[in-house]
């Protein structure tokens, strides 16, 4: 029996790594985000006219309940895992809401099937909302160096990599493209000889362009700045500014050409750093049903090679769900040393014996039988619920199992011999803890159709099946190899 039962936990270890990985599950509320981002430096009102668009396709269409579109900046926090995005001219966000749940499965095919082809000129995204932290993209790969140049160059073949796994979509850089800037050179022996300061300059084409506020309107209790700036020509056309008229000394106005060279030419938008270095991150959605951490495991073999070659001080680390899943996990193994510490002083208290709360403890992993086999013939995933399911269930089972021994010690105590009192207890206390363990199976049931708590019901109700059965047959098993306990032993005198 306890050769049976150790080869089982070894084989459950092994096929654990064939259990799906999750971090959260995707929440079940009825609203879908479609993020549009067109190239960057693009303009609101470019922005705009796109967001209009997608607008119309969404007007009436079925199973479509409401929408409500941000330009400019993403949606405000309506939902506590909200992954917030940055005000960017050329971001939009739409936040759709669905009648139901099949109708939000079907907006969302529609969305990626028939209306993200027909938006070729941007990338544009439709995720439902998570559960748990918010992670956004969940395949990330970051790379971070000294020089961006190198830095990008980096990215761009990890990216590569990435498009040759079938499971990936939507993989793009946070930040490879330039923004398009016109660049003022300015002669400053000829505006000094003008009059004109390189921070009048600045000012008047300050006014010309944003507008400066020279008043303030108030309209009961809101007061609204009005502001002073050029035509609609003068601010959207470049060719002319250069024509632009700077009010000078004594000379009058002069054309901004006259003192001035334009220069076209490009920069980076928005250049994000990490630990103080640039860092680019490789982004990617999951376009079949595998998790992301299965998807990643497929990944990194192929991104060894780019490892191994990084020059020094260059990093090329794993982010997104893989991360955040780590980060959870780490936090619950750094309160495990006390757990034990806590677990093993009850024990002592209880048992009042080292031997026998060792014992005890050692049924504890046992669970993981059940939860391994219940994860791999439900398809459920382990993440970071199921995981403090599964802690949990340790406590169920090390109860059951002090049952069992306090009721063998208190039998030996009695009188009985060692041998009888290992089965007679074991036949005694088979009703209240298979009617415990099934209390709480049967409790775990209404929770296991939860998107959120169902793995953590499924591995309860898995590992407490089987922790249950050999409860019963391994612990007394081990007692009497533990204790060397033989059949034909004489039964203890009692003292008179």
């Amino acid at each position: 029996m306890i050769a049976a039962t150790v080869a089982a936990f070894v084989l459950s270890l092994a096929l654990f790594r064939f259990v799906p990985q999750q971090f959260f599950p995707d929440s079940t509320r009825l609203e879908l985000m479609v993020d549009m981002e067109l190239a960057e430096g693009s303009s609101l009102r470019a922005t705009e006219a796109q967001a209009r668009r997608l607008e119309v396709m969404l007007d009436g269409h079925e199973g479509v309940d409401n929408y409500v579109a941000y330009v400019g900046t993403g949606s405000p926090r309506f939902y506590l895992p909200l992954d917030q995005q940055l005000p960017q001219a050329n971001f939009a966000q739409f936040v759709v809401r669905a009648r139901d749940l099949q109708a939000r499965e079907a907006v969302r095919r529609w969305l990626l099937d028939e209306v993200v082809p027909q938006f070729p000129e941007l990338q544009l995204r439709v995720t439902r909302l998570e559960n748990g932290p918010p992670v956004g993209y969940p395949v990330q790969f970051r790379v971070s160096g000294e020089h961006i140049e190198r830095v990008r160059d980096l990215a761009s073949q990890v990216a590569d990599r990435l498009r040759g796994n079938p499971n990936l979509a939507n993989i793009h850089l946070d930040w490879s493209e330039q923004s398009k800037v016109v660049r003022l050179r300015i002669d400053q022996d000829r505006a000094r000889a003008l009059g004109i300061s390189s921070q009048q300059v600045a000012q008047f084409l300050t006014g010309q362009l944003s507008g400066l506020q020279v008043s303030t309107y108030r309209e009961d209790n809101e007061l609204i700045g009005v502001l002073l700036r050029g035509t609609g020509d003068e601010r959207s056309q470049l060719d002319l500014l250069g024509s632009l008229a700077i009010p000078g000394g004594a000379g009058g106005p002069v054309p901004l050409s006259q003192l001035a060279t334009l220069e076209y030419g490009y920069e980076d938008g928005i250049i994000w750093h990490r630990d103080r270095l640039p860092t680019i991150t490789v982004r990617a959605d999951v376009r079949t049903e595998l998790t992301p951490p299965t998807v990643v495991a497929q990944v990194l073999p192929t991104l060894e090679d780019i490892r191994a070659s990084l020059p020094p001080g260059y990093l090329l680390e794993t982010g997104g769900t893989v991360e955040d899943s780590a980060r959870g996990q780490n936090s619950i193994k750094a309160g495990m040393p006390l757990f034990l510490l806590v677990v093993v002083t009850l024990l002592m208290l209880q048992l009042r014996s080292l031997s026998r709360s060792v014992m005890v403890l050692l049924t504890a992993p046992l669970g993981l039988i059940g939860v391994t086999l219940f994860l791999l013939a439900f398809r459920v995933p382990f993440g970071f619920v199921a995981m403090l399911g599964t802690i949990a269930l340790a406590g169920m089972i090390m109860r059951n199992a002090v049952i069992l021994v306090d009721q063998i010690e208190q039998d030996i105590a009695a009188g009985h011999a060692r041998w009888d009192a290992v089965i007679d207890a074991t036949v005694r206390r088979f009703r209240p803890i298979v009617l415990t363990a099934l209390a709480a199976i049967l409790a775990m049931i209404p929770l296991s159709r939860s998107a959120f708590f169902g793995p953590m019901a499924v591995a309860i109700m898995g590992g407490l099946t089987v922790a249950t059965v050999l409860t019963l047959l391994f612990l007394p098993a081990l007692y009497a190899a533990w204790f060397r306990v033989r059949h034909d032993e004489a039964p203890p005198a009692i003292a008179q």
